[in-house]
């Protein structure tokens, strides 16, 4: 029941006074946190397993960017890595791309943040023996990894919508891109 005061200074009598809810209409920004998955896997080490995060920041999950995040054991950041949430989205994920409605878009990018540390995108080794350097791919970067047998790849999306494979160089200790 509400008091005459409170009537008085209310803007709409009809409807119920919910603490909070009218404080924080209004506030959603760039940094506001839509939805985060999270995902536990040996990387760095064989021993201790990484924290893989994925956060989507932004007003609205359609124009919101994707935050890639992996962290060590001990809390240190290895890789930080910020895409459009587009470049979640797998053309599979839809059935067509050019009658895609927003939702539509939005839906897939949910199902792309599932799916992005999924067990089958990581890889042991790295790199298999036979490959081959790529071009755009550091040579340092590279041969550190292919040496080291042990070494996990993960692919994943890049920015620019190519799968990209990431793995621990122990050797110049940080995360690196070795393929594209």
């Amino acid at each position: 029941m509400n008091t005459e005061r409170e009537v008085a200074t209310s803007r709409n009598t009809d409807r119920q006074f919910t603490p909070g809810l009218e404080a924080n209409r209004g506030r959603v920004s760039e940094r506001t946190v839509l939805r985060t998955v999270n995902a536990s896997h040996n990387f760095s080490s064989t021993k201790d397993k990484d924290s893989f995060v994925l956060q989507l920041r932004g007003p609205k999950i359609a124009t919101s960017r994707a935050y890639f995040i992996i962290l060590s054991s001990t809390g240190d950041t290895l890789r930080q890595e910020v895409m459009p949430a587009t470049a979640l989205i797998r053309d599979q994920d839809m059935t067509d791309p050019q009658t895609a409605t927003v939702r539509d878009k939005e839906i897939a990018i949910l199902q792309g943040m599932n799916s992005f540390f999924r067990d089958d995108r990581f890889v042991q080794p790295a790199v298999p023996k036979a490959a081959v350097q790529p071009e755009n791919v550091d040579a340092q970067s590279w041969s550190s990894v292919k040496a080291d047998s042990r070494a996990i790849g993960f692919d994943y999306p890049s920015a620019d919508g190519r799968e990209r494979r990431l793995a621990f160089s122990k050797a110049l200790k940080r995360a690196v891109v070795i393929a594209e």
